[in-house]
């Protein structure tokens, strides 16, 4: 028999998500990197190898909140265990519009292990990556080899 899936995210998942929020509401990302595990990894839609760490994972997500315009998310969906949430959002890169989803995974203490982001369509993929890369430059290159 299935198990029943819960509505919400354990309680430490929830309250870092909800800081997550507000972080994006108010634009301040100052507190960004005590939200993560020091295990954390970003899995980038751009990017085939993943990016290790705290410091990589902070200064990806503080680059993207620049790059991105309008953006919003719509839905959010649970996992059964509720240690996982996919976000649905939207936003524009240089006059693209596009559509994606965020899959964030929670340890037990609410901190977040697994940030993986999908994005669709190509056209907006490839804004994305156009801008991210005009911004980060080599940073990223050099924190890759530094985990």
């Amino acid at each position: 028999m299935p198990q029943p899936i819960p509505q919400t995210l354990n309680a430490p998942a929830q309250a870092t998500l909800e800081a997550w929020h507000a972080m994006l509401e108010s634009g301040n990302m100052d507190d960004l990197d005590r939200l993560f595990a020091d295990e954390v990894v970003f899995r980038s839609p751009v990017a085939h190898t993943p990016y290790p760490g705290r410091t990589a994972t902070t200064l990806v997500l503080r680059t993207v909140n620049t790059v991105f315009e309008d953006f919003k998310y719509h839905r959010s969906f649970v996992t059964g265990d509720g240690a996982s949430v996919v976000l649905e959002f939207s936003a524009n890169v240089s006059g693209k519009a596009l559509k994606g989803i965020d899959m964030v995974r929670f340890n037990a203490e609410g901190k977040i292990v697994e940030f993986e982001v999908m994005v669709r369509p190509a056209t907006g993929l490839q804004a994305l990556g156009a801008a991210m890369g005009a911004k980060l430059g080599d940073k990223i290159a050099l924190l890759k080899a530094e985990a």
